[in-house]
């Protein structure tokens, strides 16, 4: 599933390529993918004019001059590929946007996804996006203090809060291994009992592990809109259970936390 820094990435190649340009025609091969009706989403975007493009958690945000959204999530995986060329254009997709000057947005999922329209004035109303959490990449937004404040008088484990959208949008299962692992954090850890200093570290980690992941193009095996893939290979404790931890060179476990799988130093991690 791609998480924040392959949702960042594709949102800035978008708003680089596709913004002032006007939507000629839409095509949707899997309706259940929507929010409103085909002919309803024709209506909302045809002729329509990109203002911008933007991430937050794991939704693309494509504003237009009219003031209307398309909101674009991929679910468990899936290819945004842009092409200069009607030749390029896959033989499978789910979605498909023609611009006029014959440039094509196509979006296939693996498994599912959401392609949304939202009506200018109405995004407060649209449920899935409206309670997403602090966006790790807005510094205005994501500062230590509301980021503090979030996490006073919570009582469960971190993990389980850094993955809730709610809290914080962006983090899934993948990057919350390392994320955790450089802030010196159990996944277990009860929130009151972390420290103010590893509240702060962790602040940080969360920032900058992310921005370097953005850097490199995200994970491996997700592709960006020119359908290159990232370089995000390996990871320091992340799915490498039985391998030496960098820092002290104990075997890496695989535990349960909560409801998914947690790769720990035992060591590093108490």
């Amino acid at each position: 599933m791609p998480e924040l820094p392959e949702i960042y990435n594709l949102a800035m190649q978008l708003n680089r390529e596709i913004t002032g340009k006007k939507i000629k025609e839409l095509e949707v091969r899997q309706e259940k993918c929507l929010n409103i009706s085909v002919s309803d989403l024709r209506i909302l975007l045809t002729d329509q004019i990109v203002k911008a493009c933007e991430a937050k958690g794991k939704w693309i945000f494509v504003r237009f001059e009219s003031g209307a959204y398309l909101l674009l999530n991929l679910g468990m995986g899936g290819n945004l590929l842009y092409h200069s060329n009607i030749k390029t254009l896959p033989e499978k997709y789910q979605f498909r946007c023609d611009f006029t000057d014959n440039f094509y947005l196509t979006i296939s999922f693996w498994w599912f996804g959401y392609i949304h329209g939202v009506k200018s004035g109405e995004l407060i109303f649209h449920k899935m996006t409206n309670t997403l959490g602090l966006s790790p990449f807005d510094k205005a937004e994501f500062t230590f203090e509301r980021f503090n404040t979030l996490l006073a008088g919570k009582r469960g484990n971190i993990k389980s809060f850094l993955l809730d959208q709610r809290n914080v949008a962006g983090i899934g299962n993948v990057y919350i291994q390392d994320i955790l692992f450089k802030a010196g954090l159990h996944p277990n850890r009860k929130i009151p009992d972390i420290t103010p200093e590893e509240r702060v570290l962790l602040h940080y980690v969360i920032m900058d592990y992310l921005k370097s992941a953005a850097e490199l193009g995200g994970l491996a095996y997700e592709k960006d809109i020119y359908n290159k893939n990232g370089l995000v290979k390996e990871f320091l404790v992340g799915y490498r259970e039985g391998k030496e931890c960098p820092k002290c060179g104990i075997p890496i476990e695989k535990i349960k936390a909560g409801s998914t799988a947690s790769f720990i130093c035992p060591h590093c991690q108490r």
